[in-house]
């Protein structure tokens, strides 16, 4: 499967977004392409079908177009995750479509084969649910954002109680009691730095009023 580029920051995402609701048909364009990664994502669900990988691609890649077209940030936290279902059910409708153009195809009967090597039927495809990788790429794209949340819009002293909280980047997770011994401070300070570090971080995972 080829390379795509990069994801956009979600800050980035929000930019080119109201730029494209502002009638600037590029931004239209950069977020279609920079979201063509989890297209691929979907995709990967449906290998092993009859069908074609471009062609798959080609109607994972309508689904991306409607999605950005009809987004609607007061509704969705990340375009992405309302992507990926329209995607989904771009693909699922292409399979259902084809169903009916062929009535004698049962929906218990084999169409392929997964990457075991076992049949599949495409029962088992419109059966499947597609949060999974719905959920796995939201998790991977948050996880990458909080990485970089984390060193750019937490204080040192913040950073440092997030870090030890909750065990990151190879820290033993601690207590509030462990952490304010281990940095001189009060119990009741450490609780105070926690809760605004994560009250900042929520802002970037929530949708703009």
């Amino acid at each position: 499967m080829k390379t795509f580029q990069k994801p956009l920051t979600m800050e980035e995402e929000r930019y080119y977004l109201e730029r494209y609701q502002a009638g600037d048909s590029e931004a239209k364009d950069i977020l279609i392409e920079r979201n063509m990664r989890l297209v691929a994502h979907v995709v990967k669900k449906y290998q092993g079908l009859d069908e074609d990988l471009d062609d798959l691609i080609s109607i994972g890649t309508i689904g991306l177009i409607k999605a950005v077209s009809t987004f609607d940030a007061k509704k969705a936290t990340r375009l992405s995750t309302y992507a990926a279902r329209c995607i989904d059910n771009e693909l699922l409708m292409m399979l259902r479509a084809k169903k009916k153009r062929s009535r004698e195809v049962s929906l218990y009967e084999p169409i392929g084969t997964d990457r075991e090597g076992n049949e599949i039927s495409l029962l088992d495809i419109i059966e499947s649910l597609p949060v999974d990788v719905v959920e796995r790429f939201t998790i991977n794209e948050d996880i990458q954002l909080l990485s970089q949340l984390l060193d750019t819009c937490l204080s040192d002293k913040e950073y440092e109680v997030i870090k030890l909280r909750y065990g990151l980047f190879g820290e033993k997770e601690l207590t509030q009691r462990e952490i304010a011994k281990r940095l001189n401070i009060s119990r009741s300070y450490v609780s105070r730095i926690e809760k605004n570090a994560i009250l900042k971080l929520r802002r970037y995972f929530l949708p703009p009023k």
